[in-house]
């Protein structure tokens, strides 16, 4: 049975109450999530959590405490209650229409930094974001190669206003645009690099998905059709109208898509030029450049 919050709680005794009610509803990482909610509604830093333990928390935020832990109790992600993430060290904001950004996917802008950086010292590098959501990949881009542009594409107008958001959050939305297009459909022009994190998720096993997931992630930004490949068939189908000369193009994968992503790909004239895995040991990201290029 839900027993509301006391009248006054310190702030120690309010973070072991919260994850006292998490663990008690079975929650995964309680004590760092019960952290995370009381921070972000009492504004203190984890510092503070030690020297000042006794500080009091108002019957305000411990109103709010309440109702997010009441949240998380029913699957919603941590990171969606408190509407942001951490992303490649940068704040992204989430909304409803936008993928949660997993630290998996910093694989793939670790993989293409290196190839953007030499290709903005040698004059510039255009960077093209496919199904962008919060603009995460594109945003920790354009922070690590201040010399790079971007084009954040998206099908979801809800997506684009949260990743322009992002942009200007994170200081990069001068060398930041935004486009609703499907794929290629409504974009003109060549980029050195291409990147997209697409869904891939096989429509059959959107179902079995943990709760956190399938319920409260767009299912739009998961299922990836039959075989979990229609997204990628779309990218390497039109990518070639688009890419430059030795140009690039990184796509995160699931863990078992290594081949028939490679397949799809090299169909088109794109052979692979590198593989990179999780920290977890998973595949997870694909470059790909055009035949005969460098």
């Amino acid at each position: 049975m839900w027993e509301p919050m006391p009248d006054t709680f310190a702030l120690g005794a309010m973070i072991r109450e919260a994850r006292r009610r998490l663990e008690a509803a079975g929650i995964d990482n309680a004590g760092i999530d019960a952290q995370l909610i009381v921070e972000h509604v009492t504004g203190a830093t984890r510092l503070d959590l030690i020297a000042r333990a006794d500080q009091p928390v108002s019957p305000v935020q411990a109103e709010r405490i309440e109702a997010m832990l009441a949240r998380r109790i029913a699957h919603e992600p941590v990171h969606r209650i408190l509407g942001e993430r951490e992303f490649y060290g940068l704040r992204m904001m989430l909304s409803q229409q936008t993928l949660e950004p997993r630290p998996d996917t910093e694989t793939l802008v670790d993989a293409v930094i290196p190839f953007a950086r030499a290709r903005a010292k040698a004059g510039g590098c255009r960077v093209l974001d496919l199904g962008t959501g919060t603009g995460a990949i594109l945003i920790a881009i354009l922070a690590q190669v201040p010399k790079a542009t971007g084009l954040a594409v998206d099908i979801s107008a809800d997506a684009l206003e949260t990743a322009a958001r992002n942009a200007d959050l994170n200081g990069v939305a001068g060398r930041f645009d935004a486009a609703r297009s499907d794929w290629f459909s409504n974009i003109s022009g060549r980029f050195d690099l291409i990147v997209s994190n697409p869904p891939y998720i096989p429509s059959s096993d959107v179902e079995n998905l943990a709760s956190e997931v399938r319920l409260f992630d767009p299912a739009r930004a998961l299922d990836g059709g039959g075989d979990g490949l229609d997204c990628y068939r779309a990218i390497a189908r039109s990518a070639g109208g688009h890419l430059t000369d030795d140009g690039r193009i990184a796509v995160e994968i699931g863990y078992d898509q290594n081949d028939p992503v490679r397949t799809v790909f090299e169909h088109h004239g794109f052979p692979c030029r590198e593989a990179r895995k999780d920290l977890g040991g998973n595949d997870r990201v694909l470059i790909f450049g055009p035949s005969g290029g460098l």
